[in-house]
C-alpha cells in the first residue's frame, strides 16, 4: 500500500523540490568518505530533484561520468529505503559502495570485493524474498562488467559476503561458520539490496570494500588515499560507463 512514488509526491510537495529524474548511475555511500571528499574539493551539487526526507542526494562528475551519490546509508533497512526512492526517482542502476571486514583474506587489505552472492544475517530481505542462505548477483551484470576493473588501482576480486544487522555481534562461533561457507567479508547491506533487486527487478551491483580485520590489531581500518574516497570513486565510474555503453549498445 505504501510506495516510493507516493512519499516522493509529498517530499517534492513539502521540500519544494521540481520534477525531474536523479542520474541514470548512482551510488550508496554508507561509510560517507565519497562524500565528505567530493564537498570537501567542491565537485558536484545537491541535486534539485531529490525528495527523500532522511538524505541529500549529490550530484558530480567523475572520469567524465555523470553520477549520483547518497551518503551515510548504512545497515540493510536504509540502504533499500534509499534504494526503493532512486529508482522511483529515475535511477538505472544502483551501486553500493560499503567498508567491509576481512573473514577469508585474498591478499593485503585494503581491496575490493564485487559481491556475488550475500550471506542473509538481517531482516529486510525476508520482506522481499521467501527465505534462503544468501541473495544473488543478477550474473549478468557480472558478465558485463568482465575486464572493467583492469585500471583500478586497488584490486577487485570476486566473491561472497555475509549481511549482518548487528556488527558488534560478529561471534568466533559466527565467524567461523561464515569462514566454512567461503564469505570474504562482512558488511551491512548487500543481502537486502540483491534481494530487492530479484524482488523488484532492478540492477543493483555491491561491492565491499575490505578495510579491515574488525580492529583485532591497531593500525586497522586504512583504506587508502584520502580515506580511499577516490579508489571507489573511480571503480563506481567504471561500472558506470561499462554499463552505460552496453545501454547504449
Amino acid at each position: 500500500m505504501f510506495r516510493p512514488e507516493n512519499l516522493l509526491r509529498e517530499g517534492r510537495r513539502q521540500l519544494g523540490r521540481s520534477d525531474g529524474a536523479v542520474p541514470r548511475v548512482c551510488l550508496l555511500d554508507p561509510d560517507g568518505d565519497m562524500v565528505r571528499h567530493l564537498n570537501r574539493d567542491g565537485i558536484g551539487q545537491p541535486s534539485g530533484t531529490w525528495a527523500c526526507y532522511h538524505t541529500e542526494l549529490l550530484e558530480f562528475t567523475w572520469d567524465d561520468t555523470l553520477l549520483g551519490v547518497v551518503g551515510f546509508a548504512v545497515g540493510a533497512p536504509f540502504a533499500v529505503l534509499v534504494a526503493e526512492q532512486l529508482f522511483a526517482s529515475g535511477c538505472e542502476l544502483l551501486v553500493s559502495m560499503t567498508s567491509a571486514g576481512q573473514i577469508v583474506p585474498v591478499g593485503p587489505t585494503p581491496y575490493f570485493v564485487l559481491i556475488e552472492r550475500a550471506l542473509r544475517d538481517e531482516g529486510t530481505s525476508y520482506h522481499y524474498l521467501p527465505p534462503s542462505d544468501f541473495s544473488e548477483v543478477d550474473g549478468m551484470l557480472v558478465d558485463i562488467m568482465e575486464g572493467a576493473f583492469e585500471g583500478c588501482a586497488q584490486p577487485v576480486h570476486g566473491g561472497a559476503t555475509w549481511t549482518t544487522d548487528a556488527p558488534y555481534r560478529e561471534t568466533e562461533a559466527a565467524i567461523a561458520a561464515a569462514k566454512a561457507a567461503g564469505v570474504l567479508a562482512v558488511e551491512m547491506e548487500a543481502a537486502a539490496l540483491y534481494a530487492f533487486a530479484q524482488a523488484r527487478d532492478k540492477p543493483v551491483l555491491c561491492f565491499a570494500h575490505v578495510t579491515n580485520q574488525m580492529a583485532v590489531a591497531e593500525g586497522d581500518f586504512e583504506k587508502g588515499e584520502a580515506r580511499g574516497s577516490r579508489d571507489a570513486l573511480s571503480l563506481a565510474a567504471a561500472v558506470a560507463r561499462r554499463w552505460l555503453y552496453v545501454r547504449r549498445g
